[in-house]
């Protein structure tokens, strides 16, 4: 390499160019009709989803820590009550069962960086109730091993799938596994807006009505008040954003998932780091690569080498896994996630990369270990 390129590990300002016009005219449209909150958007964008996932109700609303919030206290979450969460999850994951009622008790994680379901047996005590398996990175957790735990100690599954939205288990989509789960559409997820927004959906008529009222204030389909209520709604404008977005979703999946296979080409070979499972390792997944997380020996050296090559990386959730925060009390024996979180690393990975630059990326990541 005889030149240094400048690959940022997220390029927000690239992904509004690559289709600013049609943006714009987006933007125009809604604006120009006043059309803000609650509006037909948002319905045609809800629609749209439940249809893409196959699910009969889909609720825009604010980010997805509202809409796992909001899923865990409309599948009946009750104070005190314990989920069973994975160590390796963002705050957010834990955040929204504490602020729903709930105890988040975290359990290990496999060798996949996944909820292990070997792990939950174990922490199941009279008060759980819930597990809130964390579909990350793009990849969905063995649901078919967390369903049976579910059945045989008759726990209720919300699953957080904000990472995950086309990601499949057994040729099922994330977030249809359990009552109710949530996305989300954070600038940098595959489907990102301009700004906050997430999704709940739901199988459940009963769950459906729920969320109805506790993202509205409390309204039930006919505007009546019928019991205490947030204000998280999807606003109008991000829905058509998400909505045009949506239409080459699939597109955007395939383009990561050829990306993904490019740096398992590269660095498959490199026994310093451990990449995640590839494209085509495991015909039950569908992975959709939302994140590019390995494990990397020397990971601390290995990103300061990485910045003077001009490529942008990331430690998830700098660095801490939930139980590792002191205040928030969450104390839990879980070896894997410890050990992991001493060598995560996420390379870049999003639609404005080239073949060229995961070529790149990897040859300083050879060089680094003189390889």
């Amino acid at each position: 390499m005889t030149t240094t390129r400048e690959i940022p590990f997220f390029n927000y300002r690239g992904t509004f160019a690559a289709i600013e016009p049609e943006l714009t005219a987006t933007f125009r449209d809604v604006v120009s009709r006043g059309a803000f909150i609650l509006q037909q958007d948002l319905r045609d964008f809800e629609s749209a989803c439940a249809q893409y996932l196959g699910v009969r109700h889909a609720f825009g609303v604010g980010n997805a820590t509202d809409g796992l919030h909001l899923a865990l206290r409309a599948a009946g979450l009750r104070e005190g009550d314990e989920v069973l969460v994975p160590a390796h999850t963002m705050i957010a994951t834990p955040s929204a069962i504490h602020f729903a009622g709930g105890i988040p008790v975290p359990v290990d994680i496999g060798p996949d960086h996944m909820m292990d379901p070997g792990a939950l047996e174990p922490a199941i005590t009279p008060r759980t109730r819930f597990i809130m398996p964390v579909q990350l990175n793009g990849r969905t957790c063995d649901m078919d091993r967390i369903q049976a735990v579910a059945t045989k100690h008759s726990l209720t599954i919300v699953e957080d799938a904000a990472q995950a939205l086309g990601s499949r288990f057994g040729g099922q989509l994330a977030g249809t596994f359990g009552a109710a789960s949530a996305f989300s559409f954070y600038p940098a997820k595959v489907l990102g807006c301009l700004g906050d927004g997430g999704l709940a959906v739901t199988n459940d008529d009963g769950v459906a009505d729920r969320l109805h009222q506790l993202r509205d204030h409390g309204r039930n389909r006919d505007g009546e008040v019928v019991g205490w209520g947030l204000n998280s709604r999807l606003d109008n404008l991000q829905a058509a954003f998400l909505h045009l977005q949506l239409k080459r979703y699939d597109a955007a999946m395939q383009l990561r998932r050829t990306l993904a296979a490019a740096y398992h080409e590269e660095l498959g070979t490199v026994p310093e780091v451990v990449l995640p499972p590839g494209p085509n390792d495991d015909a039950r997944h569908f992975d959709v690569f939302q994140n590019f997380e390995m494990e990397a020996e020397r990971r601390d050296a290995l990103q300061l080498h990485l910045k003077s090559c001009g490529v942008g990386t990331l430690i998830q959730w700098g660095g801490q896994a939930i139980h590792q925060h002191p205040k928030l009390g969450l104390k839990a024996h879980v070896p894997v996630t410890d050990r992991f979180f001493t060598r995560c690393l996420m390379l870049p990975m999003n639609t404005l990369l080239t073949r060229d630059d995961i070529a790149y990326i990897s040859a300083c990541i050879r060089g680094f270990y003189g390889r």
